[in-house]
């Protein structure tokens, strides 16, 4: 769900003893204004309910019929108080249409010149109101950066498309679908997961044999189409530098089965095994294919880090923009604000503006360099850094994360790989955070400013803890 393809419940508050004109004000301004941001509304007509508001327990029941209807299609449910509105109204509404949604909570300010009974509103106290009733029906819901704000305002503008960024984070995560590409690599204890808390939470973890991906692929020739085809968008993502062909030949081959798994499964994202399997049975790194699956949004992580390509999933869903998953690896001088981002080769190329397929030399040291062609080589230049981790905490039985932002920045960085250089606020208090708290060495990086979204999301409409940091 982009944006532009977004579809919100609409509820109108209304209260008999305020004035009505309100309610007809705000219906025609909200119709233009949803126009403008290609947002679909699922709301009362004007012959449905007095002017399309909802007030009375009839028109409660109407609305949810209404939503119920179009259940499927609605994201979100925006509740807008012209006046000071029905908060039984409201809150009846949502708990008899059983939507599960989010829920965005706008009320307009009153004008100091218009406090008179003919055009007081008297949104500010009902907003309170509304919010205590679906406090006490148990329903969640998120509210704008401003008690009271327009429509027309800009910072709504912004609460609105974050909302539906939100929207779009709860709507996939609850339904997400990832493939784990082979065994987790014995030396990696730090990508332990739990399925079954994951699957509590509507997330879906389908497991393949690494032994038939690779003997599918080991089926196909360089003569298949299919591997022709792939060849060239390979050879059109990225310079293959002194790659021998028959290694692409192998990338190729490798690749499209990946897809095909991912196809037959309806996959929204993979993790898949690489060290060191791969290069001793196949002789090649999936780096690039795994790369041109998170440019394409089908977010990929390596040694099979599942909550990892989660991760990278979630903040895909809030940014629109791919994600990567990278290592904390090392300090950057004796700078205590700033480290080093860094991984074998398999991040997104809107990471990597120089990219090229090369090798990954420590990796090379014991399964031999000519086995590591496909890791990508490539440094991320200056731009917004939202980063962040999924993990499940099986001890306490419950999923938890962190998140967080700051800046990538171009400070000089001499060394091989995708790597980058990150700026954080604060750095030092959060690796204690990560090391006291037991997270993964593996964090996901977005070039956005998503950690809001994020946090409303995962905390407070799916219910897992999340740390912010600041």
């Amino acid at each position: 769900m982009k944006n532009n393809q977004a579809s919100l419940g609409v509820i109108i508050g209304n209260r008999d003893f305020f004035p009505d004109k309100l309610v007809a004000e705000a219906r025609k301004e909200l119709i233009a204004f949803f126009e403008q941001l290609h947002i679909s509304p699922v709301m009362l007509s004007e012959a449905d309910s007095k002017l399309g508001g909802v007030e009375t327990f009839a028109e409660a029941q109407k609305c949810a019929a209404l939503f119920r209807k179009h259940a499927d299609e609605i994201d979100g449910v925006l509740v807008i108080l012209p006046n000071f509105g029905d908060e039984k109204g409201v809150a009846e509404t949502l708990k008899l249409a059983g939507l599960n949604v989010p829920v965005l909570i706008q009320a307009y300010p009153d004008e100091l010149n218009k406090l008179d009974v003919v055009n007081r509103r008297d949104a500010w106290c009902g907003k309170i109101s509304v919010c205590n009733n679906l406090y006490q029906y148990g329903i969640k819901y998120s509210l704008t950066t401003k008690h009271v704000t327009s429509l027309n305002d800009e910072v709504f503008k912004k609460d609105l498309l974050d909302f539906i960024a939100v929207c779009r984070v709860v709507k996939g995560l609850r339904t997400v679908r990832i493939g784990a590409v082979g065994a987790r690599p014995t030396a990696f204890n730090t990508v332990r997961y739990s399925e079954k808390l994951l699957q509590r939470n509507g997330i879906s973890v389908t497991t393949v044999d690494l032994s038939e991906i690779l003997g599918n692929a080991n089926k196909l020739t360089a003569n298949d189409q299919s591997v022709k085809d792939k060849l060239e968008k390979i050879h059109a993502y990225t310079p293959t530098g002194k790659t021998p062909n028959e290694k692409l030949v192998q990338i190729a081959k490798l690749d499209v089965v990946l897809g095909e798994f991912m196809q037959a499964n309806a996959l929204d994202c993979t993790a898949i095994q690489c060290w060191t399997s791969l290069q001793q049975n196949y002789g090649c790194n999936v780096c690039t294919s795994m790369s041109m699956m998170s440019e394409n949004m089908l977010p990929s992580a390596c040694e099979v880090d599942v909550t990892g390509t989660l991760t990278m999933y979630a903040m895909q869903l809030a940014s629109g923009s791919p994600s990567a998953l990278v290592d904390w690896n090392n300090n950057y001088a004796d700078d205590d604000s700033k480290c080093v981002l860094f991984h074998c080769g398999n991040w997104a190329k809107s990471f990597l503006p120089d990219i090229s397929m090369s090798t990954a030399p420590i990796l090379g040291t014991t399964v031999g360099t000519e086995n590591t062609y496909g890791a990508l080589d490539g440094r991320t230049p200056a731009m917004p850094l939202t980063y962040g981790r999924i993990s499940t905490d099986d001890f306490n039985g419950k999923i938890r994360a962190y998140i967080g932002e700051g800046e990538l920045t171009n400070d000089a960085l001499k060394t091989f790989g995708n790597r980058a250089v990150a700026q954080i606020n604060n750095l030092q208090g959060l690796m204690k955070y990560v090391c006291r708290n037991g997270f993964e060495h593996h964090v996901v990086m977005n070039a956005s400013k998503t950690a809001g979204i994020l946090k409303e999301a995962m905390e407070n409409y799916l219910g897992w803890e999340t740390y912010s940091h600041e």
